[in-house]
């Protein structure tokens, strides 16, 4: 494990794609390409393929290097648009993972329609690929169905009403070129333990057997590092515990509470597991993108930790664009050099410029890594 003592933002790379959409989970699957999850957002207009739908929900796949890359439709992905209520049933996929020509995905679900009071992430739909792309379907192995919001349960959701609302917001380990750097058999799932200021900020996270993830039962819940550093596993959600604290005062009030959703890879040049996360920058009365996000790395041994900090912003601008309000910071797991000394930093700024949002996009700078 090389020791990294900082980051910085090559500010002079920034690139701002002809794309509308955000979020941006993506995996590397031994087809070589990385397949990237959008949302809310129309998509690459000079693809094959485009339609100018707005899709809540959906994947792509990105082939190429950073500087270099093409967007590719895949046209026998289950389209979810984005629909004005009553008729609005959505799902957002973030957590992703490629395996031996498999695709896991996570969606997550809101308990209701983010027009209505009250409403917040609640829960997590799981569907998959067998084939790379070509072909889609539930947990279950039923063809893909975007349930209605009174149908979704714990039979058909793989995360509902968890403790506090963990496991709604799912990240997945990122580890090479069709998981080849992983050695234990296992993959490991992260995310906020709930909701609200002093939960969602914590990190929560489990690992299942490569061959198991579609089976819930085959879930263990992490609990506690041993003294030896290694980690304490249980299947009972209940014993889960904290694996890492970020600060407070950044999980917004108003809208739908979205924060401390984080990226995970493990940069094998370097041995060792790097972390970005954000904080919502709130405005006064809890209101979201009311200012600048946190940003925020951290470096770790192990998947579960300790994970130590190497690089905090508490005002998030790329560019030195004081408007900026960055979100959802993603490491690209094919985007990282030879000898893991610099990535490439996906995200989306979500700032309003003349009544249009012209950042909210598929945006991408280099990180230079710092060691001692």
């Amino acid at each position: 494990m090389k020791k990294i003592k900082g980051i910085k933002r090559l500010e002079e790379t920034i690139h701002r794609s002809n794309c509308n959409g955000d979020n941006w989970h993506m995996t590397w699957a031994d087809n070589n390409k990385q397949y990237v999850g959008l949302c809310d957002g129309t998509g690459w207009p000079d693809i094959s393929g485009y339609s100018g739908k707005s899709y809540n929900t959906r994947l792509f796949a990105i082939n190429g290097e950073a500087q270099n890359h093409t967007a590719e439709f895949l046209p026998n992905f289950p389209d979810l648009l984005t629909e004005a209520p009553p008729k609005c049933n959505r799902y957002y996929g973030f957590g992703i993972i490629a395996l031996d020509g498999y695709i896991y995905h996570f969606l997550s679900t809101p308990n209701t329609p983010f027009h209505q009071p009250g409403a917040r992430f609640t829960g997590a739909k799981l569907i998959y690929s067998p084939d790379n792309g070509q072909s889609w379907c539930n947990q279950d192995g039923s063809p893909v169905s975007w349930e209605k919001w009174e149908d979704r349960s714990r039979d058909n959701m793989v995360f509902f009403f968890e403790p506090n609302g963990a496991f709604s917001l799912i990240t997945v380990l990122q580890m090479g070129k069709n998981y080849q750097y992983n050695t234990d058999g296992y993959v490991y799932i992260y995310a906020p333990n709930g909701n609200d200021e002093g939960n969602m900020n914590q990190l929560v996270m489990l690992r299942v057997p490569k061959d198991k993830i579609l089976h819930r039962k085959a879930y263990e819940y992490f609990v506690s590092i041993k003294p030896d550093g290694s980690a304490n596993w249980s299947t009972d959600i209940n014993k889960m515990g904290i694996v890492h604290t970020f600060p407070s005062g950044w999980v917004n009030t108003k809208v739908h509470p979205y924060s401390w959703h984080p990226s995970i890879v493990y940069n094998a040049p370097l041995g060792v597991y790097m972390m970005a996360n954000w904080g919502m920058g709130c405005s006064e009365d809890g209101m979201w993108f009311g200012k600048p996000s946190y940003l925020g790395f951290w470096t770790a041994e192990h998947p579960w930790g300790p994970w130590t900090q190497i690089h905090e912003e508490t005002a998030w601008t790329p560019e030195n664009d004081p408007g900026a309000r960055a979100y959802q910071p993603q490491i690209s797991p094919k985007w990282i050099a030879e000898d893991g000394k610099s990535f490439w930093l996906v995200f989306t700024d979500f700032q309003v410029i003349d009544s249009h949002r012209p950042y909210y996009s598929f945006n991408y700078q280099k990180i230079e890594i710092l060691t001692e």
